[in-house]
């Protein structure tokens, strides 16, 4: 049987995926945008070769990935087998350059991966769309790491999920190219292991009891539409703000839930007001937090150096790194 190999960049939301109007389909109640990076994502190989038998193997960072993973992966698989029309069991090996499960996105880049080693090994030969869709099967922000970039992540309308699908802004591939305007994300990790709460369940726990989770969707078109125009016009203060402001706004609905949904910790507090400190000394660099207890600092590439020195002496901050904007998900081999 065919095998098939894909890396996939993780992706960090500016204007932030926080709720579903689907969860079996996975479709998201709002829009969002992100900017998919190239030191943090996964490496799969897919081969449809009988798996072990009965069932896919499936291996996660050199071990057996434990049930509720292989679950995961194998309910997905099974998609690609009816679309391809073949009844194998696969063995899958998944690498993470980015802890699983902590709150740095490692699902995004690994659905995007296994979607697409899967249909290549699969033989299927989808259109980027059509990737992204699929993607979103597994994980909502899977579909944007399809994409290099700055990615939007549509919502849709549809009941079947055919048309909420993520499309690269063709405005933010020169952010990287240019030498007057680049960019770069900082990570600073406050923490080890995985998060306490996944976000499928935070999310349903934040729209079934969070008195601010209405105001909170109503506010991201116009968070959108601010990036959009930020990004044309490359300017890093317009969008730095929308990225604090939406993330801000997504942690406000999750405490406000019941019981609250806390992802902070004390470093990540800490992190915020060393990236505020910044920024009143000058430096071009703004925050945002996903699901979980690290802090992302958008900045101009010429201070990244010394805004991930400011991060890694602020106490709690366990180490930081620099990553630049990435690539799409690409197949890197196939026998």
């Amino acid at each position: 049987m065919k095998a098939a190999t894909a890396v996939a960049g993780t992706n960090i939301a500016l204007v932030k995926y926080w709720g579903k109007r689907d969860e079996v389909l996975n479709l998201p109640a709002t829009g969002s945008l992100s900017l998919t990076l190239d030191r943090l994502g996964t490496r799969t190989r897919v081969a449809f070769d009988g798996g072990d038998g009965t069932h896919d193997r499936v291996t996660l960072d050199g071990a057996p990935a434990s049930e509720k993973v292989a679950t995961r992966v194998t309910r997905f698989l099974d998609r690609v087998r009816a679309r391809a029309g073949i009844a194998a069991r696969a063995t899958v090996v998944t690498d993470n350059s980015v802890p699983t499960a902590s709150g740095l996105a490692s699902s995004a880049s690994g659905f995007a991966a296994l979607a697409l080693a899967a249909t290549g090994a699969a033989g299927l030969a989808l259109a980027p769309t059509e990737l992204s869709v699929l993607a979103r099967l597994g994980s909502g922000s899977a579909a944007r790491s399809i994409f290099g970039g700055f990615v939007e992540m549509a919502p849709g309308t549809r009941a079947d999920g055919s048309d909420a699908a993520a499309h690269p802004l063709d405005a933010g591939a020169g952010w990287d190219a240019s030498a007057s305007w680049n960019v770069r994300l900082i990570v600073a990790i406050t923490a080890t292991g995985e998060k306490a709460l996944g976000s499928t369940a935070a999310m349903r726990r934040t729209a079934e009891t969070s008195p601010y989770y209405d105001a909170w969707v109503r506010g991201v078109d116009g968070d959108l539409a601010a990036a959009r125009a930020a990004i044309a016009a490359r300017d890093l203060e317009a969008l730095g703000a929308v990225a604090e402001r939406s993330a801000l706004r997504m942690h406000a609905s999750a405490m406000a839930a019941d019981p609250p949904i806390l992802y902070w910790n004390p470093a990540t507090i800490a992190a915020m007001a060393r990236v505020r400190a910044l920024r009143v000394e000058g430096a071009s660099a703004f925050f945002t937090i996903d699901a979980g207890p690290h802090v992302k600092v958008l900045c101009d590439a010429r201070e990244a150096e010394a805004v991930a020195a400011a991060l890694a002496e602020t106490p709690g901050v366990l180490r930081t790194l620099i990553a630049s904007p990435g690539l799409g998900a690409r197949l890197e081999e196939s026998a």
